[in-house]
């Protein structure tokens, strides 16, 4: 069987998350799937099928489960279909674990449809002093659970210097992911060049110590920021550069006035190589 590798939220042509995806004799069953993905290695691996309710249907596994949505894979994913030549319109529909999103292809750029932003539990600082390693959490923004398809925790650090020497302790990281039933932790500095945060993210409850590209994620960040105040119509994230996966995530937020109508998350991508298992 062959499966793609694919890189998506690359910068300058660089970098990104890969992810695997398979788009031909895909396995019935959810086991098969994990295994592959397991085979893999990757944070998660796609599965591309037919739907009765969208152009197509995706299945993302980690190595450890099925997740409902991945926006990395996503985008690695019509990467790959664009490559394979299967597309030829400028918007889709798939159907995911999340709902049916939409996808729409601007140029070298994919977008991937979120759901929009739900606000949950915030959480004590102390919470997360030992389990970070460091007492430079930002004091402007709260700590807080949001979701766009994944609930993630929003952690906010005083600066990116900080950001970068965060040493999490994952065992403690797994079983406060475990309490408060989300994905993981997403980190971030905020900045005002042109990029509007560097992040980082840790979900090492799905056997994922830190991830170079997470598209969710950042689409919560998004809504997050809008609601406190930062409100723009694009968002620029950067992300990866501990792994030496530099990667730009860009989230466009649609809004009726103060209200979020819409959020896409995008990137770029490319294929790295062909894979037969």
């Amino acid at each position: 069987m062959d499966i793609y590798v694919a890189s998506a939220f690359a910068k300058d042509g660089k970098g990104g998350n890969k992810a695997g995806v398979m788009v031909e004799n895909i396995p019935e069953t959810a086991a098969e799937k994990l295994n592959i993905a397991r085979i893999m290695g990757y944070s998660e691996t796609a599965f591309v099928n037919n739907s009765d309710k969208a152009d197509f249907k995706l299945e993302y596994f980690t190595p450890a489960e099925e997740v409902p949505l991945c926006g990395h894979a996503t985008i690695a994913t019509f990467t790959v279909l664009s490559q394979l030549g299967k597309l030829n319109k400028t918007e889709y529909t798939i159907e995911t674990g999340a709902g049916v999103l939409r996808i729409k292809l601007q140029g070298d750029m994919i977008f991937m449809e979120q759901n929009l932003p739900e606000f949950s539990e915030k959480l004590w600082e102390n919470d997360f002093i030992d389990i970070i390693n460091t007492c430079n959490i930002g004091k402007n923004y709260p700590i807080q659970i949001v979701s766009t398809g994944l609930r993630d925790i929003m952690l906010p650090i005083k600066d990116e210097k900080a950001l970068s020497q965060l040493k999490p302790d994952f065992a403690a990281m797994t079983e406060l992911s475990r309490a408060k039933n989300v994905v993981g932790v997403h980190a971030f500095a905020l900045k005002n060049d042109g990029v509007t945060a560097v992040c980082r993210n840790f979900a090492p409850l799905y056997d994922i110590d830190e991830e170079s590209a997470t598209g969710t994620s950042n689409c919560a960040l998004a809504g997050y920021l809008w609601n406190y105040g930062i409100r723009k119509n694009r968002y620029v994230f950067e992300q990866g550069y501990e792994l030496n996966a530099p990667s730009e995530i860009i989230v466009d937020i649609e809004n009726e006035g103060e209200k979020i109508t819409a959020v896409f998350v995008g990137g770029k991508g490319y294929v790295n190589e062909i894979r037969k298992i």
